[in-house]
């Protein structure tokens, strides 16, 4: 009878690549007599996007990800369990675990984390229609916020549109829950189940190492994340200048650089919450460290608002049904993604994305900017690129700061643009960033290097750049630059495009906008 076989539950790991605070694991472990944790390598997860056919998964995202499922299978072990490794479908690779394992077990339940996108949810669907013709119950599990989502103030489909509505009515009205506090020893796993390889894609993708120029030199895993965490507080006390350095961009310190392991679950926005308040308890409290805690609601908006949204979060559109005349320029796009615009701040970015599979926080929200509002391209060529190649890919996050930067999200200021020059100027005003990214620029100094179309010839000879050459022309530009370009503009007409860009200036004192 199946009453007298050895309970088991299947642990379906997903974004929750972790042990610590993983209440998947933890409910198992107090409810069957063996635990089978499972990570199947989906391959639509290697298939290209949705709309303009980019790798889904990018070589950055997937050395990330194989680092981390080799961190999770050590880790389970040294806690007396292990991981099951699969290439397939989960909803086609468990029916087949269940059917073999049933004969000495009774298999009870699947146990996987809720997500909240189509793709997965579709995964979800699958699996409940999978293991009900087994007699199999499934149980979700939610554990990918800060606040969990049976504690908001409201349901989650009445989430504000707002952040700072958000924000207030969570801060003042929820309580962030303790850590699941986790065995030192998980149930064992059953007998007979080969663990499986991890696989090596090397064959399909060049995994290379990181570029040591890198400001992410990490390894995915939850062993590298709670390194990071203990050294970001209490190793180096970087937490208490957070909110002074953030908008930094050379070198892995001037930023938390949590957000990769967070979108793989590697670290549990909890135990970055409980530590921060042990910190502040302990050494100091200040705008730094709730900074910390700042961005990680902004992190749960975006999961909430995807909840309310659902697949309008995809949409062109976006989440107002706004109808914006978006272009598709492949050749515009490519100078793009390429750091070949001509404008050395947003080269730079894109060049730092290409290589490491990472930008900070400001240079995302200026390059996207760039490709909306200056080169007026549809911002899915933005959202698509970025799912292939960051390794801090979060859905709800990153097509959820597109729309923002787009004006068709949850922005109140929907005509947001930034300058870009005037942004390069105040957060690379030496121009270290754009050197240590552009090397064919490293021969101009200061901050003239953000509007080097725009120097005399002789200096540019000296540095050995030629404008349209070594280096292109922008292919854009926009009239609210000028302001910025100084008196020697007026004087040096030596170009068609400069007496372009003289003009934009006249235009710009004369029509003066807000932009940032």
């Amino acid at each position: 009878m199946a009453g007298q076989k050895a309970r088991l539950v299947i642990c379906l790991f997903r974004n929750d690549l972790r042990f610590h605070d993983n209440q998947m694991l933890h409910w198992a472990h107090r409810n069957a007599d063996f635990v089978l944790p499972l990570y199947c390598f989906d391959p639509r997860h290697l298939k290209d996007t949705w709309h303009y056919h980019f790798p889904k998964t990018g070589p950055h995202r997937l050395r990330f990800l194989l680092d981390t499922v080799r961190d999770l299978r050590q880790t389970l072990q040294q806690h007396g369990s292990g991981l099951i490794v699969r290439e397939g479908e989960p909803e086609k690779l468990i029916p087949d675990l269940i059917k073999r394992l049933s004969a000495g077990h009774h298999v009870h339940t699947v146990a996987l984390q809720k997500e909240v996108t189509k793709e997965e949810l579709d995964v979800e669907t699958a699996l409940i229609s999978a293991c009900t013709q087994h007699g199999v119950e499934i149980k979700l599990f939610w554990g990918m916020t800060l606040y969990h989502r049976d504690d908001l103030p409201f349901d989650p489909k009445q989430t504000p549109n707002v952040y700072t509505e958000f924000r207030k009515s969570v801060e003042n009205r929820c309580s962030v829950r303790p850590l699941v506090d986790m065995p030192a020893q998980l149930r064992p796993l059953p007998g007979g189940v080969e663990g499986g390889d991890i696989p090596d894609y090397s064959a399909q993708v060049s995994l290379s190492e990181p570029d040591p120029r890198s400001a992410f030199p990490f390894r995915g895993g939850e062993t590298a994340a709670l390194e990071r965490l203990q050294y970001y507080l209490w190793g180096s006390d970087k937490v208490a200048s957070y909110k002074e350095t953030r908008n930094g961009m050379v070198g892995p310190d001037y930023s938390t650089k949590f957000s990769p392991w967070l979108a793989l679950g590697s670290l549990s926005p909890r135990q970055i919450y409980w530590e921060m308040k042990r910190y502040e308890e302990q050494r100091t409290a200040n705008q730094s460290t709730y900074w910390v805690i700042f961005e990680l609601l902004w992190r749960d908006y975006f999961k909430f608002v995807a909840i309310k949204f659902g697949d309008r979060l995809f949409y062109k559109s976006g989440l107002l049904g706004k109808h914006v005349p978006w272009r598709v320029d492949m050749n515009l796009f490519n100078a793009w993604k390429d750091g070949r615009t001509g404008v050395p701040y947003v080269d730079a970015n894109m060049r730092e994305l290409k290589v490491t599979g990472f930008m900070s926080n400001r240079g995302r929200q200026n390059v996207a900017s760039y490709l909306t509002k200056d080169l007026k391209l549809d911002w899915r060529l933005g959202a698509e690129w970025f799912e292939s190649l960051l390794v801090d890919h979060d859905v709800c996050s990153n097509y959820g700061n597109w729309l923002y930067s787009a004006g068709i999200g949850n922005d109140p200021r929907q005509d947001r643009k930034f300058n870009m020059i005037k942004q390069g100027l105040d957060y690379d005003s030496s121009g270290e960033y754009v050197r240590h990214w552009v090397e064919e620029l490293k021969g101009i100094s200061g901050g003239d290097i953000h509007r080097v179309w725009t120097l005399p010839s002789g200096l540019l000879s000296r540095a050995g750049i030629s404008i349209g050459l070594n280096y292109p022309y922008p292919v854009v530009v926009a009239p609210e630059w000028a302001r910025h370009f100084g008196k020697s503009v007026s004087t040096q007409m030596e170009t068609p495009l400069l007496q372009t860009l003289w003009c934009a200036k006249m235009f710009f004192f004369i029509h003066d906008t807000e932009i940032v």
